[in-house]
């Protein structure tokens, strides 16, 4: 990130669908900032027409009204490269000096990814397009369990090193519940020559429901001790948060003490969770 130091702590939202909450998500993120003061803070990226163009809209708001750095995200999913620039400047107009380029997910009742024939079919072609063409710093995304379509370990790895070959500044490590797979991941890294901080993405549960329908989309995997105390309150909301926030503590002191260069938190848009893993970790 450009005129950071580490360790960085950092907030990810999702953009809403609508205008009413795009201002509640405003006022959200500005409870973090005044108290937490985070690195950065970074939307997810709607591919759509007017969701794309909604993210954008806030991803400048934030930027321009509360002042606090953003970090943009970029797919590939349903882009020319025309566009995918012209999009970029709009960027770099409100002021976004950050990008997460990733390739994005397939249309809701698609099976596999299509890349249109004038656009990009991976990530590791947005880096390189990106890369050395407009002002910003380039992250990208990683998968200590493997991304789902990886065909091992070491495939996976191998397209890890392509991105930041390409250009790829940092990287952002997809959900995980178990620190052994992000220390494992970080070390197979260093040994393949990736460089670049691995930041660690951090998902608090707040609701099993909800984490399970992630945890399947996205391949990650929950340690079957922490099934087993989420299995016993299942039935009581508050206990299950409180669950999933006492794992989250202990998480990421495991992870600032292991040497991870920051912590990245995924929202879901909520800040209660958030705020209090982070008035445990940095008590400490």
């Amino acid at each position: 990130m450009h005129g950071r130091g580490w360790p960085v702590f950092s907030f990810e939202f999702f953009p809403p669908k609508t205008e009413e909450g795009a201002k509640a998500l405003m006022a959200t993120v500005a409870d973090l900032q005044e108290v937490w003061k985070p690195d950065f803070v970074s939307v997810t990226y709607g591919a759509g027409g007017s969701s794309r163009d909604r993210t954008i809209d806030l991803v400048g708001a934030i930027q321009r009204d509360l002042g606090i750095n953003v970090m943009a995200h970029l797919t590939c999913a349903g882009s020319s490269r025309e566009e995918i620039a012209a999009i970029v400047e709009r960027l770099i107009d409100d002021g976004i000096e950050n990008i997460l380029a990733l390739r994005g997910d397939p249309p809701q009742g698609e099976s596999g990814f299509q890349a249109r024939a004038d656009g990009f079919a991976h990530a590791t072609d947005l880096i390189e397009f990106l890369h050395g063409r407009f002002p910003v710093a380039i992250g990208g995304a990683c998968y200590p369990e493997k991304h789902v379509e990886s065909a091992s370990f070491e495939d996976d790895l191998r397209w890890t090193k392509v991105k930041v070959d390409n250009g790829a500044a940092f990287l952002i490590t997809q959900l995980f519940f178990d620190n052994a797979h992000y220390f494992e991941f970080v070390k197979r890294a260093r040994a393949a020559g990736v460089k670049v901080p691995i930041i660690p993405g951090i998902m608090p549960i707040t609701n099993v429901a909800q984490v399970e329908r992630f945890i399947k989309l996205c391949g990650a995997s929950i340690p079957a001790d922490l099934r087993a105390r989420l299995d016993k309150v299942k039935d009581d909301p508050a206990l299950v948060m409180a669950t999933g926030i006492e794992h989250a503590i202990k998480q990421c002191r495991k992870l600032l003490e292991g040497g991870a260069p920051g912590l990245h938190f995924y929202t879901l848009n909520k800040s209660h969770a958030t705020r209090s893993i982070l008035a445990a970790v940095r008590r400490d």
